[in-house]
C-alpha cells in the first residue's frame, strides 16, 4: 500500500514540472509471471519518448497501464499531476480523449472510406456540424499527404498509406499525447521514411507529447528525444539515442546493434534438453 497523501503532494508538485507522465515503483504481474518490478520513468512534455526492448518485455502492456486499461498491483502512474488510479469512470473517459493512438496494424474500419475513418472519432465524441467535420478531416488528411485519397476504401490502400490514414485519425481530436505502437512494422523503406518524418513533424508542429514503442533502432534513433530500454521488468538504460549507442552495458549493446549473442538468450527457459528428450524428467 502507498501513502496516498504523500503521493497527492508529489502529483501537485509534478504538475508544475516539465514531466507530463511520471511512473514510479510500478509493479505488474500476470499470474506468476512478473512483467514489471520497480519500473521508474518519466515522459517530458513536448518530447518524443521511445520505449524499446526485446520482445516480451511488456512495452505494449505499459501502454495499456498508461491509458488505465490495466491497473498495476503497486506503484503510481501520474499524468499531468493526477494519479490515474484515483479517477472515476467519467474522469477516465475524459483523460482518454486527450490521447491519440496509432495502432500497430492501423486498425482502419474496413467498411468505411478514408474520410469516414478519420471522421469517426469526431462523430462519436463531438457535436460538430458536418461542414466543420469535413474541414477538420480534410485538414488532417492534408497534413499526412492523403487529402486526395479521401474517397478510397482501406482495401485500396498500400500499407504505408493505411498507416498515414491511421495517423490522421489519431490526430483528429487534437490530442495532448500521441501514442505509436510499432509504427514502422511492415513498411517499405520509403513508407518508413515518410512515417518517421511525420512523427517528428506532427510532434513539433502541434506541440504534443509522443510515445513511440518500436523495435526499429535505426528509425527510433532519428526521431526520439529520449529512449528507454526496458528489460527484466525494469529500465535497463535511458538517455538520448546517441547515449544508448555509446553505452557500456552488454544488454544495451546487444539490443542497439542487433547482436545475436548476449544477455538476451536465444532459448526460452526450459528443462534440461537431454533429460526432456529421454523422458528422464517424467520418471
Amino acid at each position: 500500500m502507498h501513502c496516498l497523501n504523500g503521493f497527492l503532494l508529489f502529483c501537485i508538485v509534478s504538475s508544475e514540472s516539465e514531466n507530463l507522465i511520471e511512473i514510479r515503483d510500478l509493479m505488474y504481474s500476470r499470474g506468476a509471471r512478473v512483467i514489471f518490478k520497480d519500473l521508474n520513468l518519466t515522459i517530458k512534455r513536448g518530447e518524443i519518448t521511445a520505449l524499446m526492448g526485446p520482445s516480451g518485455t511488456g512495452k505494449t502492456t505499459l501502454l495499456r497501464l498508461i491509458t488505465r486499461q490495466l491497473i498495476p498491483q503497486q506503484g503510481f502512474i501520474c499524468i499531468n499531476g493526477v494519479d490515474i488510479s484515483t479517477l472515476n469512470q467519467r474522469e477516465l473517459y475524459e483523460l482518454r480523449q486527450r490521447f491519440g493512438m496509432l495502432f500497430q496494424n492501423g486498425a482502419l474500419l474496413t467498411d468505411l472510406n478514408v474520410f469516414e475513418n478519420v471522421a469517426f472519432p469526431l462523430r462519436e465524441h463531438t457535436k460538430l456540424t458536418n461542414r466543420l467535420i469535413r474541414h477538420v478531416v480534410l485538414t488532417k488528411l492534408h497534413a499526412v499527404g492523403l487529402r486526395g485519397a479521401a474517397d478510397m476504401m482501406p482495401a485500396e490502400l498500400s500499407g504505408g498509406m493505411a498507416r498515414r490514414v491511421a495517423l490522421a485519425r489519431a490526430m483528429v481530436m487534437d490530442p495532448e499525447i500521441l501514442i505509436y505502437d510499432e509504427p514502422f512494422v511492415g513498411l517499405d523503406p520509403i513508407s518508413m521514411g515518410v512515417i518517421v518524418r511525420l512523427v517528428r513533424r506532427m510532434n513539433d508542429a502541434l506541440g504534443i507529447t509522443s510515445i513511440v514503442v518500436s523495435h526499429d533502432v535505426a528509425e527510433v534513433s532519428t526521431v526520439a528525444d529520449r529512449s528507454y530500454l526496458i528489460s527484466d521488468g525494469k529500465v535497463a538504460a535511458s538517455g538520448s539515442p546517441d547515449e544508448l549507442h555509446a553505452a557500456n552495458s552488454e544488454l544495451v549493446r546487444q539490443f542497439m546493434h542487433g547482436m545475436a549473442d548476449g544477455p538476451v538468450a536465444f532459448h526460452f527457459e526450459a528443462p534440461n534438453y537431454a533429460e526432456q528428450l529421454l523422458g528422464r524428467d517424467s520418471e
